[in-house]
């Protein structure tokens, strides 16, 4: 095993990213994270999944502050797929709890909103009351906090595509409802119809999709906001991924010439 630079290289190396990131004014507005590896650092280092789940909720919470610090607005988080919920009972309710605990702790941050991003009907009954009782404690003035600086959202119970059907069929509901013909409805259906009925509607879509462990896709991610998003993949585990690593996002994000498709 190689020997690892001293951690006062890293700061200093860190502040050289940073700076250089400074001028060209090219921070990303909101970024998307899938945070993949969990399981395989803790199988790697000797540890518990369990172990593995909680070492990535610390680094969820580091990771908000970095953002929060260079003023990225939007954070959201891929932390539960609906495929996660098929996994064993005992690693489904232990995962839960640290979610929870995860979630709790990001409401009760000033400055920090909390938004759910998923179908919470897929979610057992504790874990839903517990996330949407967060995400109502950190909604803002109206609970006498601070505005908020960095909007975090939870993707739990969440699938990509199962967004779109749901934000298409709220959209015909809607015609239903306004007394629409089967073929005014259909005619309702567009691209800013659909936007309007997402689980992200009201916010900007991601710039930047940052993904860990290795792996190169976007297992259902934001599949329709990310349609112009710049994707960055590193090999590192969740759980080990550095400041280092998302200064490097950055930089790599700032130097993309993004065309949006012209």
């Amino acid at each position: 095993m190689q020997p690892q630079p001293p951690r006062w290289l890293y700061r200093l190396y860190n502040r050289r990213i940073a700076a250089g990131l400074e001028p060209t004014g090219r921070l990303p507005r909101h970024v998307g994270v899938i945070t993949d590896g969990n399981r395989r650092w803790a199988k790697e280092f000797g540890q518990t999944t369990a172990d593995g789940h909680r070492a990535g909720a610390q680094r969820i919470l580091q990771f908000i502050d970095w953002c929060d610090e260079l003023g990225i607005e939007v954070v959201t988080l891929y932390v539960l797929s609906k495929e996660n919920l098929q996994r064993s009972e005992e690693e489904v309710s232990v995962l839960g709890a640290i979610i929870g605990d995860l979630v709790d702790d990001i409401a009760g941050r000033d400055g920090c909103e909390v938004r759910l991003v998923g179908d919470l009907g897929l979610l057992p009954e504790g874990l839903r009351e517990r996330l949407t009782a967060a995400a109502r404690s950190s909604a803002g003035r109206e609970n006498g906090r601070e505005p908020a600086r960095i909007r975090v959202n939870i993707a739990a119970g969440y699938g990509g595509r199962q967004e779109i059907v749901t934000a298409v069929r709220e959209l015909l509901r809607e015609g239903e409802a306004a007394g629409m013909s089967l073929s005014e409805a259909i005619e309702s259906v567009t691209e800013q119809g659909i936007s309007e009925h997402l689980y992200t509607k009201g916010q900007p879509d991601p710039d930047l999709i940052i993904r860990s462990s290795g792996e190169q896709r976007l297992s259902g991610f934001l599949i329709w906001q990310s349609a112009y998003t710049e994707f960055y993949f590193c090999e590192v585990y969740w759980p080990a991924f550095r400041r280092t690593d998302f200064l490097r996002a950055l930089r790599d994000y700032a130097e993309r010439g993004r065309r949006y498709g012209k």
